[in-house]
């Protein structure tokens, strides 16, 4: 059996029914994240789904609306397990680190969205923990993030126009510098599937 897993975090509808989703850094998600799929199944590689819950919040996290679910185009095959984590990392709050250990895998692929927090924040903890950690950038979507001080009923048209926003390439350029050669190789779909040949950022 392969040693390595592809972790797909939190590609799930709650994102799409925000107003902010129209501005995501990464239209071509679910594509790029089937492409990935279809080569760790090709090669034996387990597929790891994992989904964000925030139950009792009334949000859109909270299972009770029904959005907690992969985006359509998506889906487990047999035998692929899906977890439901409450906490910014795939680890803490599921029994991610008992599936892998049961499976011999050492080497983790993690794609998904946000991602700045829940794929960069799984990744940080993965390496911390000893996995060799593989961050596939255009597999994962991020969108605007506002200011601190920007009030939580700002519009999404208030928090582009705002020039404190920080923006998707900057997003992604600050998550690939703070997690190659410390806590993750950074690769491409391309690179990750074969369709190309260029070597690995890491």
């Amino acid at each position: 059996m392969s040693r390595t897993a592809l972790v797909v975090i939190d590609v799930q509808e709650s994102f799409r029914q925000r107003p902010i989703w129209a501005y995501g850094s990464n239209p071509d998600l679910v594509r790029q994240v089937e492409r990935l799929v279809a080569a760790a199944r090709e090669r034996g590689d387990l597929v790891i789904w994992v989904l964000h819950s925030e139950p009792g919040t009334g949000g859109l996290f909270d299972p009770d609306l029904g959005h907690v679910r992969l985006i359509d185009g998506l889906s487990p095959a047999d035998g692929e397990p899906t977890l439901v984590k409450t906490a910014h990392n795939a680890f803490t709050t599921t029994n991610l680190q008992q599936v892998l250990t049961q499976a011999g895998i050492h080497d983790l692929t993690v794609c998904g969205i946000r991602t700045e927090q829940c794929v960069e924040t799984t990744t940080r903890v993965g390496a911390d923990l000893g996995y060799r950690m593989t961050f596939v950038t255009d597999a994962t979507m991020t969108f605007p993030i506002p200011h601190r001080d920007v009030p939580e009923t700002a519009t999404v048209a208030e928090i582009l126009a705002d020039p404190r926003t920080l923006t998707n390439e900057e997003i992604v350029t600050r998550t690939e510098y703070a997690l190659a050669g410390r806590f993750a190789t950074i690769r491409t779909v391309d690179e990750v599937t074969g369709a190309t040949l260029a070597g690995t950022r890491g």
